[in-house]
């Protein structure tokens, strides 16, 4: 069942593209808090709408996409909110990376106005969103989500049903962990090589080609190298999904060490300027970092004085 009338409430990078793939055979109302960047969509015969509340009534599924629980709430709730349009039947996805609680308790709102919610984060860059090969991942009524696969399949390479309301959120965090580690796993690697007279450039293509070279370290290794000012997916919004993974731990109580390591060098790249740069950046944030006793295998001691050397981390 392909749906004829779409509603997409949060134009930014990702958003945007998303909605663009919707495009095609449907009627697309959409909404944004600057108008200015859904000028090409509208271009392209998207139907601006001036509140969430009015694409929600226009349309019979409703998509979001937007930064964190608070913007999440400000889409949702109030007069002009989402929910005020929303109507018996209609479904709400909500492709936001916020915390798994937020969005139980906003499933819960829809529920009562019956109306069905997905929460449906994904996993890529903006280039897959254009794509068309996004992870996604749905929770939620199944029933909702057989209605709206069609419209996901148009957007993700592979999609999923993992459980309900929430978990597809858990398992989204679950893969930032990785994410994060990964990145900072490998600028270390290169920053270590560079430090000792290895040309990195050379030890990215090999790293890469390496067993532990994954999609993701291919696909960003001519970032980290030659650090874009346009980001794929940037500190800020890494970071705000490395503190919900720890929020998340530990109401779970679940050990996550590398996700609090990946905090501080996210805490120190926001210190340094690269909220907005690609997460790529980690390997200039290594290189700009002292190597103090907490970044290194051994603490500073009259056993290690080269600790004490003004080295960098690697």
């Amino acid at each position: 069942m392909t749906m004829t009338a779409i509603g997409f409430v949060g134009l930014g990078a990702m958003g945007s593209r998303i909605a663009g793939r919707l495009l095609e055979g449907n009627h697309v109302y959409g909404t944004n808090r600057t108008a200015a960047k859904a000028g090409d969509l509208a271009g392209r015969g998207m139907v601006w709408l001036d509140t969430p509340r009015e694409v929600a009534e226009a349309a019979q599924v409703v998509f979001s996409m937007v930064t964190d629980d608070a913007a999440l709430d400000a889409v949702a709730s109030g007069p002009d909110g989402v929910l005020a349009g929303l109507a018996p039947g209609k479904i709400y996805v909500d492709m936001s990376t916020v915390s798994p609680q937020a969005s139980r308790e906003l499933a819960q709102r829809v529920l009562a106005l019956g109306a069905s919610m997905l929460d449906a984060p994904v996993s890529g860059s903006v280039t897959a969103a254009e794509d068309g090969t996004l992870a996604i991942m749905a929770g939620g009524p199944h029933e909702a989500f057989r209605i709206v696969e069609p419209l996901l399949r148009r957007l993700g390479r592979t999609v999923t049903h993992v459980g309900v309301n929430g978990q597809a959120l858990l398992l989204k965090l679950a893969i930032n962990i990785s994410l994060a580690a990964q990145m900072l796993a490998f600028s270390e690697g290169v920053l270590l090589a560079e430090r000792g007279g290895v040309d990195p450039a050379l030890a990215a293509q090999v790293m890469t080609g390496s067993a532990i070279g994954s999609p993701m370290l291919r696909a960003r290794a001519p970032l980290m190298l030659n650090l874009p000012e346009q980001a794929w997916f940037d500190v800020q919004l890494m970071h705000k999904d490395i503190r919900l993974v720890l929020e998340t731990a530990r109401e779970l109580d679940v050990p996550v060490p590398s996700a609090a390591v990946s905090d501080r060098l996210l805490t120190r790249a926001d210190e340094l300027g690269y909220a907005r740069r690609d997460i790529a950046a980690l390997y200039e944030v290594l290189a700009r970092t002292p190597a103090t006793p907490g970044m290194t295998t051994q603490p500073a001691s009259a056993d290690n004085p080269a600790a004490d050397r003004g080295g960098r981390v690697g």
